[in-house]
């Protein structure tokens, strides 16, 4: 079976603290998403400007469980990471591993 991956890529908004913004994103993972069913583990990117994260999940039904009940149950972490996002440059995908190597 197939792990999925959910992708985004985003920069933050002018004058956001990024000591802050790595603090909300590490309590968002520890405190809500690596406690959903499937999570298996998460990172962090940064290239210039552009910060990039993403999941892996143990199947694509566990990342769309996990996506609709994001959408459905807000959630206080989830919005204070939100808060430090410039919204007009924001990407996500999903997609399946094959294999891994």
């Amino acid at each position: 079976m197939s792990n999925a991956v959910f992708f985004n890529s985003y920069k933050l908004k002018k004058g956001s603290s990024v000591p802050d913004f790595l603090l909300a994103i590490e309590k968002l993972t520890k405190e809500h998403i690596s406690k959903k069913k499937g999570y298996i583990s998460s990172s962090l990117l940064l290239d210039g400007e552009t910060w990039a994260d993403y999941s892996v999940w143990k199947t694509m039904d566990d990342l769309k469980a996990f996506l609709e009940s994001s959408q459905k149950n807000k959630n206080d972490l989830a919005e204070t990471f939100y808060s430090f996002l410039n919204f007009n440059s924001c990407k996500s995908h999903v997609f399946s591993v094959e294999k891994n190597f």
